[in-house]
C-alpha cells in the first residue's frame, strides 16, 4: 500500500526539466544621475542538466533586456505648398522604450516562429500594434519606420553572435544600456533553445531609477507642481540676470 502510494505520488508530481538556466547579473540597479552617460550590464549564467545533453541540435542561448512600455502614435509628414504637415497616423498600442536581443546564433537558427511568437522574443514582436490595418493604407510600413529611428537612436539593438556559450554550458553577454533611459523596470529574459523550440527560459527585474538632485526635482514636479513651477521659474530669472551681468561686463 505504502508502495502504491509513493509510486502515485512520483507519477503526479511535475518532471524536472532536462535542461534549466542558471543566471546572474552584473548588478541588480541603475541609478540615474546628472552625470550618467549609460550602463553596461553583463548577463552571465549556466545551464543546469539532470542527464547527459540530448542528441540533435545544439543549445543556443537568447538574452532580450527591454525597457518600460508605453502607446504612440506614428504619423507621417507630407508636403503641401512648400510646408509638411501631418498627413496619416497609426496609433500603436505598446512599444518598448528600450529593447535588446543578443543570441549565440543568428535567430533564424535559433528560434521558430511559433515560440517566437509565443514568447515575443525579437524586436518586431516586441511591439504590440493590433488592428493598425484599418488606420492607414500602408499600416505595417508606420511600424517599419518606428523600428527603423529607434534601431538609428541606439534604443533597439540585435546583437546575434553577441553570446558566448562555452562547452555547451556556461554563456555570457555584455548589454549596454544608453544615457537617454527612461525610468522604470527593466525586464532581462533568458531562453535556451534546441532546434529552435524554447527548452527553458528564465526572467529577471533591473530597477531604473533616477538618483540625488534629479530625483528630488522629478519628485517635486509630480507632488508639488506649483512650489516646481515656482523653483523654475526663479531659476530662469536667476539665469537671465547672470547672463546680462556678464554681458554688460564684457562689452565694459
Amino acid at each position: 500500500m505504502i508502495r502504491a502510494f509513493a509510486l502515485l505520488l512520483m507519477l503526479a508530481a511535475p518532471a524536472l526539466a532536462e535542461e534549466s538556466i542558471v543566471a546572474g547579473l552584473s548588478q541588480n540597479r541603475v541609478s540615474i544621475t546628472a552625470g550618467f552617460t549609460g550602463e553596461e550590464i553583463m548577463i552571465y549564467g549556466a545551464i543546469r542538466r539532470q542527464a547527459p545533453p540530448p542528441d540533435g541540435p545544439p543549445m543556443q542561448v537568447i538574452v532580450t533586456v527591454e525597457g518600460p512600455s508605453s502607446p504612440l502614435v506614428v504619423r507621417k509628414k507630407e508636403r503641401h505648398g512648400g510646408i509638411w504637415v501631418n498627413a496619416e497616423s497609426v496609433a500603436i498600442d505598446s512599444a518598448p522604450s528600450f529593447y535588446a536581443v543578443a543570441s549565440t546564433v543568428p535567430l533564424s537558427e535559433a528560434l521558430s516562429e511559433i515560440d517566437n511568437l509565443r514568447h515575443r522574443i525579437t524586436i518586431p514582436r516586441a511591439i504590440r500594434a493590433v488592428g493598425i490595418s484599418g488606420e492607414a493604407k500602408d499600416a505595417p510600413a508606420f511600424v517599419e519606420a518606428l523600428l527603423r529611428l529607434r534601431e538609428a537612436e541606439g534604443n533597439y539593438r540585435l546583437s546575434e553572435g553577441a553570446v558566448s556559450l562555452a562547452e555547451a554550458t556556461l554563456f555570457r553577454t555584455d548589454v549596454a544600456l544608453p544615457s537617454n533611459l527612461v525610468e522604470g523596470d527593466y525586464r532581462v529574459r533568458l531562453f535556451i533553445t534546441r532546434g529552435g523550440r524554447v527548452v527553458d527560459w528564465q526572467e529577471q527585474v533591473i530597477p531604473v531609477r533616477k538618483a540625488g538632485l534629479e530625483r528630488a526635482i522629478f519628485a517635486m514636479s509630480r507632488e508639488k507642481p506649483f512650489a516646481y513651477g515656482l523653483l523654475s521659474v526663479s531659476l530662469a530669472i536667476m539665469a537671465g540676470w547672470f547672463a546680462s551681468t556678464v554681458f554688460r561686463l564684457l562689452r565694459a
